[in-house]
């Protein structure tokens, strides 16, 4: 039976590349009844996208969201800087689907400030091509680390993960993430937020952020869904960080079992250019 959830805010799936943890998330996906789900940023790479590349498990990622927009599922799509072309739809609205840079939910404990957070990259800003070439030497390094990780498990040692010990290893990343949460909880609490909610450093997170005034901000970042697989939850009046258990998939032939009443690839393409037209 599926678990009843309030908000769901999910990023950084990164569909379309080789890294995305597709399987685990229809798994996660199935697993849920969200009242509404926040994709947070970066849920397409469309700086990598390849149609040469674009599984099955991806697409199933697809037809599960299409089938619980079906199901009444109200589903915001906030772009990140992987699916940055998405932003000059800002505003488009498709039954119960709609396509925002940012948004605030009032929440019956108070006010949710939801974005990707890349407006706080200085490469992104200044150096777009350095950023993209870094997205696709962190792509290699996962695939990397997938290989190492599946020989890992047959000798039985265990997953590790690469990215993370390279960041944990580097004084310059850790004072970037510190960074980073510092400024998001700064901005929240200047706007007189209760909660900033993230994505795109891939680190997921919530804890409680002083300001200097004695002001405070519950800051909250939903992780990715190529090295943490989590997802943020927020259910009667809490929050939780969930972690997805890796071994939960959901093979090929359940997949298309549950989903043989959602729109197809062609079919979701078609909606969405009809309604780009009237929009």
């Amino acid at each position: 039976m599926k678990r009843k959830v309030d908000l769901v805010i999910l990023s950084d799936v990164h569909l379309g590349t080789y890294g995305s943890r597709a399987s685990e998330l229809v798994a996660y996906l199935k697993s849920i009844d969200p009242t509404t789900l926040v994709l947070n940023g970066d849920f397409i790479d469309i700086w990598q996208f390849s149609k040469r590349y674009f599984p099955a498990a991806h697409m199933e990622v697809l037809k599960t969201i299409a089938s619980m927009l079906t199901n009444g599922t109200k589903v915001y799509y906030i772009t990140g800087n992987h699916d940055e072309m998405l932003r000059k739809f800002k505003g488009f609205k498709m039954g119960g689907l709609e396509i925002q840079n940012k948004l605030l939910l009032n929440l019956p404990t108070g006010k949710a400030w939801i974005f990707h957070g890349d407006v706080f990259d200085t490469t992104m800003k200044h150096s777009k091509w350095v950023a993209k070439l870094g997205g696709k030497g962190y792509d290699l390094l996962i695939v990397l680390n997938t290989l190492m990780n599946w020989i890992s498990e047959k000798l039985g040692r265990g997953r590790i993960s690469l990215s993370q010990k390279v960041k944990d290893s580097v004084k310059g990343v850790v004072k970037y993430v510190n960074n980073f949460e510092e400024t998001a909880a700064e901005i929240a609490m200047c706007s007189n937020y209760q909660y900033v909610v993230c994505g795109h450093i891939h680190q997921p997170q919530i804890k409680k952020m002083m300001g200097k005034d004695g002001g405070e901000v519950l800051y909250l970042n939903s992780g990715d869904w190529v090295e943490n697989s989590t997802a943020l939850e927020y259910h009667e009046e809490k929050w939780i960080l969930y972690r997805h258990d890796r071994s939960k998939v959901v093979d090929h032939a359940e997949m298309k079992a549950q989903n043989k009443d959602a729109l197809n690839y062609e079919q979701l393409l078609q909606e969405v250019i009809a309604g780009l037209q009237t929009n």
